[in-house]
């Protein structure tokens, strides 16, 4: 495949991008950021762009035949549609076989005054109606919240030296925590596999685990004892403010804000792997990915 991969210097599109690379997929992308700035991506073509300008979206989309997209950590509605617009015009003008959105949440049935998901509910509208009759083939993947959100300087310090996991997430709110790696296995799947076309998943882990659970399994991979702690999202937002600006955090902090307002408790559980095994993928259970993971540079420093 020609894979033009719409956020691979984030987290989410990056696990896309290495791992379709990694398949010896040629694969392209866009990036606003200086080249000594963006992560390495192996095998990767990254070229300079906006997804607010037409022609640069183009561009990317320029000879792919396939494409996966995350959406940038934009939560204005404008900017996101004009976003979404130039993308779904650049696929139907490239001639795509299928793009594939990963809507990084989750998305309520109802409309919400939440950011986080009425832009992400746009996008794979604009989507949707812009390539109905264009032949271009529309899969959407949707994710509960990713483990790697723990592997982090966050939380690392504080579960390797303190044993505390702290989210802001309530403690008895049900959710299918899955990792980055087995999200992109199930968007790299999406692409290709016959008979999902216009399907809409909602993708989750191997279980689905109330705080303290996570914790246990958190322990196992560990080696230790592990206590959850409902971090209050305010303080979730403060903090994640400082790196990505107001803006962004108040976007992300949004999903959080409502989830503890217990309107809908079952948004983020998950059918325990049988939407993943409908794709092929079979995500690896928190304590495995746990122990997988480098929790030794973490060790001495201060949460």
């Amino acid at each position: 495949m020609r894979v033009a991969v719409v956020g691979a210097t984030g987290f989410q599109g990056g696990a896309i991008a290495r791992l379709l690379a990694e398949r010896h997929h040629r694969v392209r992308t866009l990036s606003r950021k200086p080249e000594a700035d963006r992560p390495e991506l192996p095998g990767v073509c990254v070229t300079g762009g906006d997804l607010g300008r037409y022609e640069d979206a183009r561009r990317l989309f320029a000879g792919a035949t396939h494409a996966a997209v995350v959406m940038p950590l934009v939560y204005q509605a404008e900017k996101v549609m004009r976003y979404a617009q130039h993308i779904a015009k650049a696929a139907r003008e490239a001639g795509l076989g299928r793009l594939v959105y990963n809507s990084n949440t989750r998305i309520p049935d109802r409309t919400t005054n939440v950011a986080a998901f009425e832009t992400r509910r746009l996008a794979e509208t604009v989507f949707r109606e812009s390539l109905a009759h264009s032949g271009v083939e529309v899969v959407a993947v949707r994710p509960p919240v990713y483990l790697d959100n723990l592997f982090s300087p966050w939380n690392g310090p504080a579960l390797v030296n303190e044993g505390v996991l702290a989210y802001p997430l309530p403690a008895d709110a049900p959710t299918a925590w899955i990792s980055h790696r087995d999200m992109a296995e199930a968007v790299c799947a999406a692409l290709t596999m016959e008979g999902v076309a216009g399907r809409t998943f909602d993708i989750g882990g191997a279980r689905t685990l109330t705080g303290d659970e996570l914790a246990v399994a958190f322990g196992r991979g560990l080696g230790r004892e592990i206590r959850y702690v409902h971090l209050e999202p305010r303080v979730f937002e403060q903090g994640l403010a400082q790196t990505l600006g107001a803006e962004s955090a108040a976007g992300i902090a949004g999903i959080y804000h409502y989830m503890a307002n217990g309107l809908e408790p079952d948004l983020l559980a998950g059918d325990e792997g049988a939407t993943a095994a409908v794709l092929s993928v079979k995500p690896a259970p928190v304590d495995e990915w746990v122990t997988r993971q480098p929790w030794q540079m973490w060790s001495g420093e201060q949460s």
